[in-house]
């Protein structure tokens, strides 16, 4: 067929300045922002509060109904965090807190307290991808005897927005854009560094989500965090501060970016299999609950608001004090019927737990329960079994779609005296929840107080604490993301925003965006203004963090002392010698770890002494990405098949382009030396050379499986991810 010759318009010039290249910007129409009703709005960025610190105030009809148009958005699945993967568990108490909370869970050595968890992403569809670069979702559901508590966080412990408000904004700019719904599960386009850039209080989160944290190798390797500060309250009715730590005993590992993309398209369910098959297996993850604690009367005492959910508090400030362990022990049965349907609520809480006034909270107190009427249906989700308290349930509410409770008698209202009364309200001495007596003495105010202005510090601290490679990676992400944004102003907006968190990393993403550093970050930084506002008082203020860095916040200082459940990969065909396979494959194997025999094909191999050896995979449905390290066995005949195989010697590459520990009898050398990285090893090697480079040959089998293993409790050599790079 005759190419087309492609018409160039006479009115459309060939070489056009960069700037008309750049999409087309819609024109301002002056129109004001109105409610529903067509009442203008003042200010689209508070929520109506009792104070500047206060509680919002449930008459603000503004944030009531762009919460419930946003809650009723998408149909039926949820709105954000729809693709999930949950597991049920039991949560087992270490020492009781009575003297902060008189939560009975929390106090009672004896209970084992069942609890179901959900896991999730957040921007993406049910459909897409596990390894996304987002935030993940960490839900804890408990069945406590005084009913239900859930404690709804991420694998972050601050968030995007201070103000609940604003949480429409955010999601609408994060999610696919609405004229082509495109990208999918993706921040890396226009709407959303758009939004980010233009509003300063996201950047500490956008730094967790630009780094390692963002891609988990495992939900069972990811911290989780309340986010919010809650409070404490004992039986004296005295308050404190808490923020709630989920540490995970396997500890805090996350995947290499282009291991993630890869995959994504290899296993888009991977991080769901891997918690699905480590359940089943027996290899049970665990987490330990912890507790920061601040006394009511050091409320100030920081340089930062503890209100304000784009903030931490430093573990160098405050110890995380580690008070019970959950563990996962079951899947579930079905999973449209728990892990879709469950309910978690932030506002489902018992006596002892309270909330605080931090704007983002209290806007999420509302949402909650407004979601899931559209999502289940109505009102009784919580008659559906997953969400079903294990304590009975008496009220005097009634009827519904999908009521399954039958209640019997005559009164349905308090008081009564056909009903004797009942059901009767519980005093506080008999386990009836009474909110925290906080004195309120302000204005009915939208505005947010001074206190929430620093914007940057936090950034910076989680900077600092980064290790080199860690930093790296932040580097690279935010010069994929920003790479991928087409309109030049929002880039360049970006770099000074990032100039004001480090110099040195605004300069690296500006020269890989080919951009410069501005002098001065365009003005003004805060576009998050009300009507009446003025600008200058609303931008963020400089302080400087109490803390040069925090340890706690670079992976690089996470447990690696075990290789439970870790999926290892062994390279193997006909002539292997069994000897080797065996006798490495124990060793593993006795640590908690999985072995997987890969192969030119399925079925089984052929050991050189005649012995079939079982193949769990071959090499065009493995993968190396989809394994924590790989071990070439030794046999004459096996090693000279995949010295000329293509697939094993890239699975090798692409195992160490991606910082994995390698091991190889010593008669599989030649294995290695067909690989791109093999020039690039220290010629001679110590234990101490392999355990920097992550890469052991030895004929001595119980000193390999012995030094192995420790590179494999190491997780990966991120430091020779640079100067070993590979193309793979």
């Amino acid at each position: 067929m005759a190419k087309q010759k492609i018409k160039q318009s006479k009115d459309q010039p060939v070489n056009k300045k960069i700037e008309e290249l750049e999409p087309d910007k819609e024109q301002s129409t002056g129109q004001f922002l109105t409610t529903n009703q067509g009442v203008k709005v003042n200010d689209d960025q508070n929520s109506l509060k009792g104070g500047e610190r206060g509680a919002t105030l449930l008459e603000d009809f503004i944030l009531r109904e762009k919460i419930t148009h946003f809650d009723h958005e998408r149909i039926p699945e949820r709105i954000v965090h729809a693709r999930g993967s949950g597991a049920h568990g039991v949560f087992k108490l270490y020492e009781p807190l009575n003297k902060y909370t008189k939560a009975h869970f929390l106090n009672d050595m004896t209970a084992e307290t069942p609890v179901f968890v959900r896991f999730s992403t957040v921007a993406g569809s049910r459909g897409s991808t596990d390894l996304a670069r987002d935030v993940r979702g960490f839900a804890v559901k408990f069945y406590t005897q005084e009913g239900i508590f859930d404690l709804v966080g991420n694998n972050m412990p601050v968030f995007f927005i201070q103000d609940a408000i604003k949480f429409p904004d955010l999601v609408h700019a994060v999610k696919p854009e609405p004229d082509n719904e495109i990208p999918q599960a993706a921040s890396a386009h226009d709407t959303f560094w758009d939004f980010i850039s233009l509003m300063p209080e996201s950047a500490h989160m956008i730094m967790w989500l630009m780094s390692d944290r963002a891609i988990p190798r495992s939900y069972r390797m990811m911290e989780g965090f309340g986010v919010h500060t809650f409070r404490f309250i004992n039986e004296k009715g005295e308050a404190s501060f808490v923020k709630f730590h989920w540490k995970p005993l396997l500890g805090v590992h996350s995947v290499a970016w282009d291991e993630a993309q890869n995959i994504s398209g290899k296993d888009p369910d991977f991080h769901r299999r891997d918690l699905w098959e480590a359940i089943e297996s027996g290899a049970f993850p665990e987490w330990e609950l912890g507790v920061q604690i601040v006394p009511e009367a050091d409320e100030f005492k920081f340089d930062f608001d503890l209100l304000d959910a784009t903030k931490i508090i430093p573990e160098e400030l405050v110890p995380v004090k580690r008070i019970g362990k959950m563990t996962l022990n079951r899947n579930p049965d079905n999973f449209f019927a728990e892990t879709e349907q469950a309910a978690f609520h932030v506002g489902h809480i018992v006596p002892g737990i309270d909330f605080t006034n931090d704007p983002l909270l209290q806007g999420r107190l509302f949402s909650y329960t407004d979601t899931q009427l559209i999502r289940l249906g109505g009102p009784n989700f919580h008659e559906i079994p997953i969400n079903r308290s294990i304590v009975p349930i008496h009220n005097n509410q009634r009827d519904g779609y999908m009521r399954q409770q039958i209640n019997k008698g005559k009164s349905s209202y308090n008081p009564n005296s056909l009903g004797n009364g009942d059901p009767i309200q519980a005093k506080a001495s008999e386990g009836g929840f009474a909110s925290y007596q906080e004195r309120i003495d302000a204005k009915k105010v939208r505005a947010r107080s001074k206190s929430f202005f620093d914007h940057f510090s936090q950034a910076r601290l989680f900077f600092n604490s980064q290790s080199d490679p860690e930093k790296n990676h932040l580097i690279d992400a935010f010069s994929f993301e920003l790479g991928k944004v087409k309109t030049v102003a929002v880039r360049q907006r970006m770099i000074g925003i990032l100039s004001l968190i480090d110099k040195g990393l605004a300069s690296e993403v500006a020269y890989a965006l080919g951009l410069k550093v501005p002098q001065k970050p365009e003005q003004p930084i805060n576009h998050s203004i009300p009507a009446d506002g003025n600008a200058a008082d609303y931008q963020p203020t400089q302080v400087e963090s109490s803390l040069a860095r925090s340890e706690a916040l670079s992976m690089k200082n996470t447990v690696k002392d075990r290789i439970i459940s870790r999926k290892i990969a062994f390279l193997v065909a006909d002539g292997v010698n069994a000897q080797s396979v065996n006798n490495m494959k124990t060793a593993l194997v006795s640590e908690g770890a999985v072995v997987h025999i890969i192969a030119p094909r399925l079925n089984a191999v052929v050991s050189m002494d005649g012995e079939e050896v079982p193949v769990d995979e071959s090499f065009l449905t493995a993968a190396s990405v989809l394994y924590d390290a790989v071990y070439v066995p030794g046999g004459t005949n096996s090693v000279a098949t995949l010295e000329a195989e293509a697939n094993a010697v890239h699975f090798l590459n692409e195992a160490f382009k991606h910082c994995k520990a390698i091991a190889a009898d010593e008669q599989a050398i030649q294995v290695l030396e067909a690989t791109y990285f093999a020039n690039k090893l220290p010629a001679d090697f110590s234990e101490e050379t392999i355990l920097a480079e992550g890469v052991a040959v030895s004929s001595d089998q119980k000193k390999l499986a012995r030094l192995f293993i420790k590179a494999i409790a190491l997780h990966r050599f991120w430091e020779r991810e640079k100067p070993r790079q590979v193309p793979a």
